[in-house]
């Protein structure tokens, strides 16, 4: 498989077990968004097409280069599990898609997140299993509804001044990262100038917060 992009993506935050999702996934436009009311999650659902991931299907770099509008778009692989990763956290890195982001897995809702600009996770433990996993990303990204920011992204079909062609769906790396039951979830600092001293707080994961 040819994978874009190979580094790893947080260099601030590097973890050793670590796998690029990258590459080659089943991919689907959606331009009615009905997948969701048709099972686009479901296994047996037909996906027609294949895209470059993390290039967004505008660009031609993706293998798909459709300029239109899309009122979402659905993404699909298999990721393998090693039985022994299991022992800890299975977590689901996005660095970013536009706008709003749904995921399954084995046809479970993994999680939900809106922004187009930001990075996120979902802890996956719980819906994985030792071996083939089927992972399904549908993408919603409606332009010209006025719910969503639009930065300079055209609103008409093609560029025109300063606005651009449109990015919907996946378009930054995709990763899973592997950690113990207890993990460091964040760290914050912050800078003391006078005294020439940095202040570390570590965030652990959510489930050992108090």
């Amino acid at each position: 498989m040819n994978i874009s992009r190979q580094e790893y993506p947080r260099p601030q935050f590097v973890r050793d077990s670590w796998e690029n999702l990258n590459g080659t996934w089943e991919f689907e436009m959606d331009l009615a968004d009905s997948g969701a009311a048709r099972g686009m999650e479901k296994a047996e659902a037909a996906f027609s097409k294949q895209i470059n991931v993390p290039f967004c299907p505008e660009s031609e770099l993706s293998g798909i280069g459709n300029k239109d509008f899309m009122a979402a778009v659905w993404y699909r692989r298999i990721i393998r599990i090693p039985a022994e990763k299991l022992s800890g956290r299975v977590l689901l890195h996005f660095g970013a898609v536009d706008y709003e982001c749904t995921v399954y897995v084995n046809g479970e809702k993994a999680g939900t997140h809106r922004g187009g600009y930001s990075s996120f996770c979902f802890d996956i433990t719980e819906h994985v299993k030792a071996g083939e996993n089927l992972l399904t990303v549908q993408a919603r990204d409606d332009v010209r509804g006025a719910r969503q920011p639009g930065g300079k992204q055209s609103d008409q079909y093609g560029s025109y001044g300063c606005m651009y062609t449109r990015t919907t769906g996946i378009w930054q790396t995709v990763w899973l990262e592997y950690t113990s039951r207890c993990y460091l979830e964040n760290v914050h600092t912050i800078a003391d100038a006078a005294s020439a001293f940095i202040t570390v707080i570590a965030v652990p994961c959510p489930s050992h917060r108090r």
